[in-house]
């Protein structure tokens, strides 16, 4: 029986002013990312599809870390590889070069384009459009290299993508130490395993993953926590429960340690800074949070004046007086029934 070939898009690309390598990649195939894409930090970044071999990835990673071309990484590992008539491979390398193979036996359309810092491969598309599609789009698009990728990835789709359709979508990037708390060099690594539209629930959880983890924002928009600013932070965090004191505009140390303190329970450690400014994000964070809040007591506990008058607890709705209080040291007088009419009172 023979093995099926996956009609897939993808992007391997490189960024050398920023120092970051990455994949995007598009297919009508359950949880892309566990196969297509590949990248270590200064070595280079693979893209392996069709009847994807993936052990071209370790093994064309270790020859880009020899100091290979992609080139030449391309032409050694096709060639080496009985099935490459079948295969589609994407690289790019340390010094930014790019290559790509398209197997002769690969589902139409099948192709890729190779630019400066990048290459765009793909099998079973709609038709040349949308490798081209993608290479157009990498290039004119602004920004770092996540933005660019995902672009690309859009702009293939809206020239018609995988002729089957959609189902999962990739995106890794690396550069060094961009992992959580600098402890990798994996920058943004999201997948989307399985959804009808995946390369629009990529880029929403990427902007999720960028509010929490990365700090791509122009350090010139950074807000120094004083004054007003200050204050308005203390008051949110009052409102979430993180912070207890005085609303003083200072940034003092019980303020920085209640800011600290959100910043951890909302998984912002890569954002938290020691020099007195937040990043904006974090502040409108703060800001919508504290909000949600106050509209959430309002809604649930509304004020109401004499409130405690209309409760279960409130204030007895009767005709009839209370009865007057006992004298010191005695009891409490009895009440004074009414006589029933017509009836005397009889002496014992």
């Amino acid at each position: 029986m023979p093995l099926p070939r996956f009609g897939t898009f993808s992007i391997v690309a490189a960024d050398l002013a920023r120092g970051e390598w990455g994949v995007a990649v598009q297919s009508k195939f359950i949880s892309v990312g566990a196969v297509v894409p590949w990248a270590v930090n200064r070595v280079g970044a693979i893209a392996t599809q069709a009847l994807a071999n993936v052990q071209y990835g370790p093994d064309g990673l270790e020859r880009l870390r020899r100091g290979e071309s992609a080139e030449t990484v391309v032409a050694k590992l096709t060639k080496a590889d009985p099935k490459r008539d079948q295969r589609q491979l994407g690289v790019v390398d340390a010094n930014g070069r790019a290559a790509a193979f398209t197997g002769a036996s690969c589902f139409d359309f099948a192709g890729h384009v190779v630019g400066e810092g990048f290459a765009c491969q793909g099998n079973i598309l709609f038709g040349p459009s949308v490798v081209h599609g993608m290479a157009r789009a990498f290039e004119s698009t602004p920004g770092d290299l996540p933005e660019r990728l995902l672009a690309a990835l859009s702009a293939a789709q809206r020239e018609g993508g995988d002729r089957r359709g959609m189902q999962s979508a990739a995106l890794l990037v690396v550069r060094e130490k961009g992992g959580y708390d600098e402890g990798s060099d994996r920058w943004v690594d999201i997948r989307v395993d399985d959804h009808p539209t995946p390369i629009e629930e990529l880029k929403r959880v990427f902007k999720l993953y960028d509010l929490t983890l990365l700090a791509r924002e122009d350090p010139a928009t950074l807000v120094p926590l004083a004054g007003d600013v200050a204050r308005s932070v203390q008051q949110e965090l009052e409102m979430l429960g993180f912070y207890s004191g005085r609303l003083t505009a200072t940034w003092d140390a019980a303020t920085a340690k209640a800011f600290e303190k959100f910043l951890g329970e909302n998984n912002f450690e890569n954002k938290a800074r020691t020099d007195g400014m937040a990043w904006p994000s974090v502040l409108q964070y703060l800001d919508e949070r504290a909000r949600a809040e106050s509209t959430r007591r309002t809604s649930t506990a509304p004020i109401v004046s004499n409130a405690l008058d209309r409760g279960p607890g409130g204030a007895p709705k009767s005709p009839h007086p209370s009865p007057p209080p006992a004298e010191p040291g005695g009891a409490a007088p009895s009440p004074t029934k009414p006589e029933p009419k017509g009836k005397a009172r009889r002496s014992k």
